[in-house]
């Protein structure tokens, strides 16, 4: 069994009208694509939510509330497995004016744009969302992920439904 040598914690963010929150990434000479919100987990992370609740706080100065996880994508290397836990999120607040991070500091990065995309099937295959089985996820799951937003996180019967 190989060891885990990476994890990673993001979200499909939505807000309040709901739209998927994503980044556009621009890099000097390569085309734009798009993240989902999120990074690496840090040895300060009590577990994968935590890390997720602290990179929307640099990434978007931002809260989320009704989270649950969604999915893991796992990533073989040579030196072991990497793993993306994927949330799905509801972005309750933001302000650009507070991200922190190497990615806003250091200009070789290129360019982290805060954007929003329908939530649609079209409009999701529309981008680069990477990595592809994130968008490919996103794309089949876009209903049942909306409709698990509307649930506020909660289970089905704390919302009155079977």
């Amino acid at each position: 069994m190989k060891e885990i040598v990476k994890q990673s914690a993001r979200a499909l963010l939505f807000d309040r009208d709901r739209r998927l929150v994503l980044i556009k990434r621009t890099k000097p000479g390569q085309e734009p694509y798009w993240v989902s919100v999120g990074g690496g987990l840090e040895t300060e992370d009590t577990d994968a939510e935590a890390a997720l609740h602290r990179e929307v706080r640099e990434e978007l100065g931002g809260k989320i509330d009704g989270v649950r996880q969604v999915l893991l994508i796992t990533d073989d290397f040579l030196e072991g497995v990497s793993l993306q836990h994927i949330f799905l999120a509801r972005l309750v607040s933001m302000d650009l004016s507070r991200r922190t991070g190497a990615e806003f500091t250091e200009p070789g990065r290129g360019t982290y744009e805060v954007a929003t995309v329908p939530a649609t099937r079209e409009a999701i295959a529309g981008i680069r969302l990477l990595p592809p089985s994130l968008s490919e996820f996103a794309q089949a799951n876009i209903h049942g992920l909306l409709a698990l937003l509307n649930q506020g996180g909660k289970a089905p019967e704390e919302n009155g439904t079977p």
